[in-house]
């Protein structure tokens, strides 16, 4: 009974806490701009299910992406164990499925350890490469101290993990056999390997070991769970809605301002004139306030992989522009905002902005549009869209663009093409003999 109760509050304390967690997280992306999300469903649940679920943009890179295959999948499955768990914890059972499922369960079990080794040694190659291998894309001037340590936290708590699911079910095989009370799970093939290590050891002494790692399980998911809350882990989840609510233009398509196409279809003559003209609030963003809230959104679902940044032209040549830091930036901004908020602060009264606080001119101008960003991300997040918002507030709010830019921008309205020549010159060169 005490143990039941322990487990409630245990139980309790997690739900409260992910509630909690979860609530601000819907507030900081309802910070955005209301944006419509049009397009085929069908084809939106077929990117969320290839992309998100499949992780079919991870095998650009086939190794890494087997590895991580494998911590996805393990990760899926091994935690349908989590329920037994929690059912146990409620009802004061031990392994409840077990006779009901009879030499299937050992079937699972061997599955589920199976796939609890394959992430413990993905975990461990991981590690190797952040820390020994050193991959340049993991040490970039924006993977501070703490987006560092959060990768390494997580890879280390998995294999902490996976050793507590071996170390309880070789404890629990070895008290099968000496009729404790504890029902059959048959031979565990990964388990059974450490089996030797405990069979000298007292019964008491494996009831403890084997409740401390049931115990240190449950506990880990549930403490996992809420860290990855506040770690790029947080992709686990997010990368779902991220993919479904995605783009489906192609890559190369810009979202004009409806107000601007608007401005330019009455001067043609196009525009309904009945209809009262709207306000043109914002040209681009300054702040968070002024992205929509599916940008908000993919800053959650950033994985800090540096992808994007490692496709980047603008980043191969030195320049400061790094696609992975814009979403870091939006997501460290969202965060300073929703707890500023929280605590009855400014908010994003407090004098600071996305641009320039956080986001320089240097990088937004550095970026040459290419999209290959938004090509390597391996959940479809779109860094571009938001370097676009921010250089059209630069553009239109502030004429701060460099002065090349601005001359551009007179030749094009002008003359229709970036070069200084008439229209009607432009194809000269082809008389050249």
């Amino acid at each position: 009974m005490i143990a039941q109760l322990l487990f409630i509050l245990t139980l309790g304390v997690f739900v409260y806490l992910l509630r909690k967690r979860v609530l601000f997280i819907r507030r900081a992306i309802q910070l955005g701009k209301d944006t419509t999300v049009s397009g085929d469903r069908g084809e939106r649940i077929r990117n969320m299910m290839l992309v998100a679920l499949g992780q079919q943009k991870m095998f650009k890179r086939f190794i890494p992406a087997v590895l991580h295959l494998f911590i996805y999948v393990g990760f899926l499955v091994i935690n349908l164990e989590v329920l037994e768990f929690i059912i146990d914890g409620l009802s004061g059972t031990h392994r409840i499925f077990a006779p009901y499922l009879g030499s299937f369960y050992s079937v699972l079990m061997n599955v589920f350890e199976f796939l609890a080794v394959a992430v413990l040694l993905a975990c461990v190659f991981f590690l190797i490469r952040r820390n020994v291998l050193k991959v340049p894309r993991f040490w970039s001037a924006e993977m501070t101290k703490w987006p560092r340590l959060d990768a390494n936290v997580i890879l280390v708590v998995e294999i902490i993990l996976m050793m507590a699911i071996l170390t309880m079910n070789a404890a629990d095989q070895v008290l099968q056999t000496r009729d404790a009370g504890y029902a059959s799970t048959g031979t565990i093939f990964f388990s059974s390997r450490l089996m030797p290590l405990l069979t000298n050891l007292e019964t008491p002494a494996l009831i403890i070991i084997e409740r401390f790692a049931w115990w240190f399980h449950i506990a880990g998911i549930f403490a996992f769970a809420i860290y990855v809350t506040y770690s790029k882990h947080l992709h686990i989840f997010m990368a779902f809605p991220n993919t479904y609510f995605a783009k489906l233009e192609p890559k190369g398509h810009i979202n004009n301002m409806p107000v601007v196409t608007n401005e330019v279809k009455s001067m043609l003559g196009l525009a309904d004139v009945t209809s009262p003209a709207a306000e043109p609030g914002r040209f681009g963003a300054k702040d968070i306030n002024d992205l929509a809230w599916t940008n908000l959104m993919a800053a959650y679902a950033c994985t800090e992989c540096g992808r994007c940044t490692s496709e980047c032209p603008a980043n191969l040549t030195g320049k400061k522009l790094s696609p992975r830091k814009i979403m870091m930036d939006v997501r460290d901004r969202m965060e300073e905002v929703g707890k500023s908020m929280d605590a009855g602060g400014p908010g994003l009264n407090d004098g600071k902005s996305l641009l320039g606080d956080y986001i320089t001119k240097e990088e937004i101008n550095a970026c040459t549009s290419c999209n290959a960003c938004v090509e390597a991300c391996p959940v479809m997040i779109n860094p571009l869209e938001i370097i676009l918002e921010m250089r059209r507030y630069v553009a239109m709010e502030e004429s701060g663009s460099p002065a090349s830019w601005n001359a551009m921008f007179q030749n094009v309205e002008t003359n229709f093409a970036p070069w200084k020549f008439s229209p009607s010159d432009r194809f000269n060169w082809a008389n050249e003999k």
